[in-house]
């Protein structure tokens, strides 16, 4: 079963520019839909399935109380790859052409407050050890630059020019950005390195962020540290790298700093991905408003 995705997924990653991550979420997906059809319709491929059939499916996902936004993810998956076919010429029609998305409940992201950031970051200032400062310095460089987790895990040492205090991010598709770098970014950085570099044993000396055996970070680590920290200083329920992500937009909007800047910092293809982070900002200006124009009820 799984030959039959090779094509698509070197598709994906030679010329769709997908990271490998993203692929192997496509192809995942794709053979947990063949194994179904192979299951239940006898069908060896999902070439040659039919929208009753993805339907079903759909159903079973539903039933299996899988989240109406895991089942988008998956039939997205599962569109691209019939696209590719019929782009290869290797079917005539998309089942899934007329296919609805199911209803989701949008996400409300809470940011962290410019408060709940200093907590955090004054509780890391105690640690002088090599973990302590490598956490210190991934808790800044989310919120000094907004980038991913997985683009924080992949930075390498050639990435990062302290001396010209500017960070080299490859994002989604391959698509590399420049990202400046804060002062007191640049002086933790100086401090970790010099840890870092005290390490007795180094396997994956090419990447920034290591653990304390050597090894490059990885998602659940980093997960963790963002986790632990805000803990202490946040009651908010989602604390994760995202809403790091989500906090340094927000309060860059709240500050004035011009949508396009941030959406050339964040890596975004287009405004509208940026825009999500424009409610919060919205807020914050009528509250200003509220307070300050002559007019308003605060000031009778």
């Amino acid at each position: 079963m799984k030959s039959q995705f090779l094509p698509f997924s070197e598709y994906l990653l030679h010329e769709k520019n997908y990271s490998a991550l993203t692929v192997k979420a496509y192809l995942t997906d794709l053979e947990s839909y063949s194994e179904f059809v192979n299951r239940e319709y006898d069908v060896d491929s999902i070439q040659n399935v039919n929208y009753p059939q993805i339907r079903s499916w759909i159903v079973f996902l539903v039933e299996q109380k899988i989240s109406n936004r895991s089942i988008n993810r998956k039939i997205s998956a599962l569109n691209s790859y019939f696209k590719f076919l019929i782009k290869t010429e290797t079917i005539q029609a998309n089942p899934l052409s007329k296919h609805k998305a199911l209803k989701t409940d949008k996400k409300v992201q809470i940011p962290f407050s410019p408060k709940e950031m200093e907590e955090v970051i004054d509780i890391l200032a105690k640690e002088s050890d090599f973990e302590g400062v490598r956490n210190r310095l991934i808790v800044e460089l989310f919120y000094a630059t907004g980038i991913r987790r997985i683009e924080l895990i992949q930075i390498k040492l050639k990435d990062l020019d302290l001396g010209n205090k500017t960070l080299k991010v490859l994002g989604k598709r391959n698509k590399e950005r420049f990202v400046p770098l804060i002062d007191s970014v640049v002086t933790t950085a100086h401090n970790y390195m010099q840890l870092r570099n005290e390490l007795e044993i180094i396997t994956d000396d090419e990447y920034l962020f290591l653990t304390k055996r050597g090894l490059k970070v990885y998602e659940t680590l980093v997960y963790r540290i963002i986790n632990e920290y805000f803990s202490q200083a946040s009651y908010k329920v989602k604390k994760s790298p995202h809403i790091l992500r989500h906090s340094f937009a927000t309060h860059l909007l709240n500050q004035g700093a011009d949508l396009n800047a941030v959406k050339e910092l964040l890596g975004h293809s287009s405004l509208a991905a940026t825009q999500i982070y424009t409610h919060n900002s919205i807020a914050e200006l009528k509250k200003v408003y509220a307070h300050a124009h002559p007019r308003s009820k605060n000031n009778n």
